[in-house]
């Protein structure tokens, strides 16, 4: 289990989907932040507002990233980048983490 140290974490969640993606801001005390989810089964589209890295840390995610026509699956230990502004999808059968660091 990977730990996250000298933090502070939101209280209010994050609620997406009628609650089945939710995730926790993470601040970190140089003023970085980001956020930890859990994503019950389903099909989601997804904006970003920054680039961010999606770690995938535990069950496994199928993604559809910005212009690409094929899904690709990531399992727990695996990322995947994401730019600024853009759209992706994802889907998963079981419920997944994950935790998603701002670039």
């Amino acid at each position: 289990m990977s730990i996250l140290q000298q933090v502070s974490v939101a209280k209010q969640a994050n609620v997406y989907f009628n609650g089945k993606v939710t995730s926790r801001s993470v601040f970190f005390a140089d003023g970085t932040r980001q956020t930890l989810g859990v994503v019950l089964p389903g099909e989601y589209e997804f904006s970003t507002a920054e680039g961010e890295i999606m770690q995938v840390t535990s069950g496994e995610f199928e993604v559809l990233l910005p212009g690409e026509t094929e899904w690709k699956t990531f399992s727990a230990g695996s990322q995947f980048e994401l730019a600024p502004n853009v759209s992706f999808s994802l889907r998963n059968t079981i419920i997944s983490e994950y935790c998603c660091h701002y670039i």
